[in-house]
């Protein structure tokens, strides 16, 4: 009752009010906030503080920028409520909301711009001439249409397998190491339809994420670039909720050494019994892979994440533990 009524305290603001309505948009760290609502830095991280202590935003640091958004887990829900009573037809939102889709325009040119003077070819399946709607098709029939459950991307790059899948959840989190990656990101899922997505910065290999925290968790194209599949397996599998569904989408083995040295590949694909042998190790059940052709072999390998035992009468049940 005490958390609850701080919260309601916290947001009883006008400008509180109006940066949870645009935080519910996505992502946006100070600089933006003070572009599009016009006052000054200091007056705007106080009410930022003020709502991420009581739990109503999100505060993420990544490098030498802090995001604010609403949580993506359950403790997104009164925010959202209140984001959702809020007039629709509010001139003081209205123009918050003009303001914000220029600041976000901007957000998108300036890192395809980045990465353009970088040369950076980012969108691989492009690059490498793979079927990408075939994989997304087979990829969309392995996920139930009605949406439920949370996704976790891991290594999402520009965000793309979130936009493809969020429809069909409840939330989406997207992981990647890349700020650049993750900026391209976060301009894809600045359009409307996609305030349950969130991206953050995270090494796969250590995810700050709980324990069984998520119903379905993606790999898409990344194994073959990681110097530990086994381990980014695993990981993978640890925030996999019981009976959640685990997808691997990656190359099978090929013979274009050539890849190595020109997009970093430090695996040449994967065969079949090599994926099984990590599922296995990972405690997660392999479940029939799915070939997609092309000029590179492609497959789907999913699984599912072994149901807990129940504890042993008179045994306590264990606890969850979180990073």
């Amino acid at each position: 009752m005490d958390h609850l009524l701080a919260s309601l305290r916290a947001a009883a603001e006008p400008t509180r009010l109006r940066l949870l309505a645009l935080a519910a948009r996505g992502a946006f760290c100070v600089m933006e906030f003070t572009e599009i609502l016009g006052q000054s830095q200091p007056r705007l991280s106080r009410h930022l503080k003020l709502l991420c202590d009581c739990g109503l935003l999100d505060r993420v640091r990544e490098g030498s920028n802090v995001w604010f958004a609403l949580p993506t887990d359950d403790a997104g829900a009164l925010p959202r409520e209140l984001v959702a009573r809020l007039p629709a037809a509010d001139p003081v939102l209205e123009a918050d909301r003009r303001q914000a889709a220029r600041v976000l325009a901007e957000r998108a040119r300036v890192a395809s711009e980045s990465f353009r003077q970088k040369g950076a070819d980012w969108d691989e399946m492009r690059a490498l001439g793979l079927p990408a709607q075939a994989v997304e098709q087979a990829l969309l029939a392995l996920i139930p249409p009605e949406p439920a459950g949370r996704l976790l991307d891991i290594g999402t790059g520009t965000g793309r397998i979130l936009e493809l899948l969020a429809p069909r959840v409840r939330q989406a989190l997207g992981i990647d190491a890349s700020k650049a990656m993750l900026a391209l990101a976060r301009a894809r899922l600045s359009a409307p339809g996609f305030a349950h997505c969130a991206v953050r910065l995270a090494d796969m290999y250590r995810l700050p994420l709980a324990d069984r925290s998520f119903d379905t968790v993606v790999l898409h194209m990344v194994l073959h670039h990681a110097e530990d599949p086994a381990g980014a397996v695993r990981e993978a599998a640890r925030v996999l909720h019981p009976g959640g569904t685990l997808l691997i989408i990656d190359l099978a083995p090929h013979e274009e050494i050539g890849l190595t040295g020109k997009f970093a590949h430090r695996w040449p694909g994967f065969a079949d019994d090599v994926i099984d042998r990590m599922f296995a190790a990972a405690d997660v059940t392999a479940r029939a892979p799915v070939a997609i052709p092309g000029p590179l072999p492609i497959r789907i390998w999913p699984a599912t994440r072994t149901l807990a035992a129940p504890p042993a009468v008179g045994e306590p049940a264990l606890t969850e533990s979180t990073q």
